[in-house]
């Protein structure tokens, strides 16, 4: 007789198991955490006035005497259902910089609001899709490696040529990682460029400027075809005293505009001498969108721009195609990542540069993995909203309940480990299905309701 897998072994171990229920009952709380966390300890309730214990919890009555917690990892990829509540989390966070909530009043809706795009510049030509041609040229003349300078096919967004070089030794790969890894510098100068250019619009000097407004932000980090990031922001024009105050009326939406396109076009960040590239200046593309977001619904919907936002802080880098999710630590694992011959090529250029002596600092090699880019994929200014603390903190209260007044908590917490066995990660997953397939008939039910919105 055929034996079962180990994971369906595992699988009726578990099942059998007299504490199975309450196992279970960790598992639909955390909604099928593909990796959670384990920990072990106790927390003790009392009395703040008399000492009594009014209650306590101990994992020692706990399946395998230990508490099982999300493992909240962002990426799809890795965990879909903490992606799923990352994404949420974004979603609400970013929505309360639009429209208020979250400690936010509404009047933000009706502030200069901006949605924008930055990318990055051209490194070499590279495969393009659309209705049109790649690159039509009416000569057949070549590189000086011998490869044709055009394309005259029409590519489909999922052809794999899309994205990939004309020519790879024509594409400068140094400059590539190097954009990447000042990504975050480059960002922060724009900023001051516009608070520099609001600044000027105003009449005053930049220092004085949070005497007048303020400038709230939220971005982005999104991984194009060529696996270059490009940046999505949304930018608020808040009065002196941030979200609660007015800006000032010469504080306009094409005001806060001519400051972002300005400031994208002048900005850029200088890289140390090196023997191996010299010495590059580094800019914005010359591609930037700024979208005006009017509160009359003449722009772009805000919950779309909140939504479009939290889809891609799921995004891991191997689901775009741009890296991997995992560090690379030696040259063999960059050989063995399952990626684009492009991409393997930038994952190299991260390793050489990252052994130079002038480009230490900037650890290319520990960021291989993401192509040099060592930038958080969401970043806010603190004006801009509520926290990922705040809102977890929100829906751990909401959870447990409030705290009961006059009374103290000790508690006693230690990790014991991660992850699944085969058979739970079997259990768990279908657990996850089995919620989101709960989570789609309600959406459907909701939405056939009259008046009913599906967010």
């Amino acid at each position: 007789m055929r034996q079962l897998p180990e994971a369906d072994r595992d699988a009726i171990r578990i099942a059998q198991d007299p504490q199975f229920t309450r196992w279970l009952e960790q598992i639909t709380a955390m909604g099928g955490c593909s990796h959670p966390v384990h920990l072990s300890g106790s927390t003790t309730t009392l009395d703040a006035a008399t000492g009594e214990i009014l209650r306590r919890y101990d994992t020692r009555d706990e399946p395998g005497e230990r508490l099982l917690i999300r493992c909240r990892n962002r990426r799809a990829t890795v965990c879909a259902p903490c992606s799923r509540l990352h994404a949420g989390d974004t979603f609400h966070l970013v929505r309360a910089g639009l429209i208020g909530g979250k400690n936010v009043p509404v009047t933000v809706r009706q502030r200069p609001r901006l949605f924008i795009t930055l990318t990055a510049p051209s490194f070499g030509a590279v495969h393009r899709a659309g209705e049109d041609r790649c690159r039509p040229r009416r000569d057949r003349s070549e590189c000086e490696h011998g490869r044709p300078l055009g394309c005259g096919a029409l590519h489909e967004p999922a052809d794999s040529l899309v994205g990939q070089p004309l020519c790879a030794d024509c594409y400068d790969y140094p400059a590539h990682v190097l954009w990447h890894a000042h990504a975050g510098k480059l960002w922060d100068r724009f900023v001051i460029g516009v608070r520099r250019q609001l600044a000027s619009a105003a009449g005053v000097v930049q220092s004085r400027l949070p005497d007048h407004a303020r400038l709230s932000f939220a971005r982005v980090a999104e991984y194009q075809k060529r696996a270059a990031v490009h940046v999505h922001a949304i930018v608020r024009l808040d009065g002196p005293a941030g979200p609660t105050d007015e800006p000032p009326d010469w504080g306009t939406v094409d005001c806060l505009t001519d400051a972002v396109h300005a400031s994208a076009s002048r900005v850029a960040v200088r890289t140390l001498y090196s023997p191996a590239v010299g010495e590059l200046a580094l800019r914005w593309g010359v591609q930037v969108d700024a979208r005006p977001l009017r509160a009359d619904g003449d722009g772009p919907d805000d919950d779309a721009v909140a939504a479009y936002v939290a889809k891609y802080v799921t995004k891991g880098a191997s689901e775009t195609g741009a890296g991997t999710d995992y560090r690379l630590t030696t040259w063999d694992d960059i050989k063995a990542a399952r990626v684009s011959g492009h991409v393997r090529t930038l994952m190299y250029t991260c390793w050489r540069l990252g052994g130079l002596p002038e480009f230490a600092p900037l650890r290319l090699r520990s960021w291989a993995h993401t192509l040099g880019y060592r930038g958080h994929i969401l970043t806010k200014s603190r004006g801009y909203s509520t926290t990922y603390t705040a809102l977890r903190a929100d829906r751990a209260e909401l959870m447990s309940g409030a705290p009961v007044p006059g009374t103290v908590a000790h508690t006693r917490w230690r990790y014991v480990g991660s992850g699944h066995t085969p058979g739970a990660a079997l259990i768990a997953a279908g657990v996850a299905d089995d919620l989101a397939r709960l989570r789609e008939t309600v959406r459907e039910e909701r939405s056939a309701l009259p008046g009913e919105v599906d967010c």
